[in-house]
């Protein structure tokens, strides 16, 4: 029989508890995004209203189709607690150029009407230095114009 110092026991058990808790923190905080897209549907007023929710490293739901020449009102809401965020769509050359704050626990609205038809990169650029920022992590998501 071997015997083994408490100690050594002891800390074996916590590097374990340790290691078991790295890893579901590792887990908890890669980006959850849907491949189910949304088709925003059409309100009595003519408008393509949705609700998009910021959450650490997504957008739910991801990928979001609307009607080309229908204007667009996104309510953006962010879930997180300390960590602001920021939709952003950076193409001006087909006619959308959108940068809005999100602060952390808030609720923005925005409104645009797409003319091209196509898909749009979306994503986040935040970012705490040294850190990857948040669209290195996964937060993008896509407009879908048709």
């Amino acid at each position: 029989m071997i015997k083994v110092p408490l100690t050594a026991l002891h800390m074996l058990a916590m590097s374990g508890l340790l290691t078991s808790l790295v890893a579901t923190i590792a887990v908890a905080a890669e980006p959850s995004q849907s491949d189910h897209p949304m088709v925003v549907p059409l309100a009595a007023d003519g408008v393509l209203r949705a609700t998009i929710t910021l959450d650490s490293y997504s957008y739910a739901p991801s990928h979001v189709i609307v009607e080309a020449g229908k204007p667009v009102e996104l309510t953006l809401t962010s879930v997180t607690t300390m960590i602001p965020h920021n939709f952003i769509i950076k193409d001006p050359a087909r006619g959308l150029s959108i940068e809005q704050e999100v602060g952390a626990g808030k609720t923005v609205t925005i409104t645009f009407t797409p003319t091209q038809r196509g898909t749009f990169l979306i994503y986040c650029d935040k970012r705490l230095w040294p850190f990857p920022s948040h669209r290195d992590k996964g937060m993008e998501g896509k407009l879908e114009v048709r």
